[in-house]
């Protein structure tokens, strides 16, 4: 079972810049995608960016140009940082990662999640 630990949330006032990371408990297993989602009070979870093992890399419109996510592939790490802070995006932040098991079942995994605050 692999366990995803994040860290770097916390109150930020607005236009402020933010750095969450996340790493996974295995070093060692193969993950396939690896990035970020983000729940706000009475909205449904939304991906805010997510980086394959190829190292493609996609954004949710909403967050490019401020939001930027990198992975260490090696290491089974992965970090957003956040520039620029609004309101909007307060939520709780989610570190996600998938692999699949070696009878080919997509395995997903998730972090406890971090809060972001926006406030002055």
């Amino acid at each position: 079972q692999v366990q995803l630990v994040e860290s770097g949330g916390g109150l930020v006032q607005p236009g402020g810049s933010l750095r969450l990371s996340c790493a996974a408990s295995e070093k060692s297993l193969s993950l396939s995608n690896m990035g970020w989602y983000r729940q706000a009070p009475g909205e449904q979870r939304e991906l805010v960016a997510v980086v394959t093992d190829a190292d493609d890399i996609f954004y949710n419109e909403s967050v490019k140009g401020r939001f930027t996510i990198s992975r260490n592939i090696a290491e089974n790490t992965t970090s957003v940082q956040i520039n620029n802070l609004k309101y909007e995006h307060a939520a709780v932040y989610y570190c996600n990662a998938e692999r699949t098991s070696s009878k080919g079942y997509r395995l997903v995994y998730w972090g406890q999640g971090t809060q972001v605050t926006v406030s002055s």
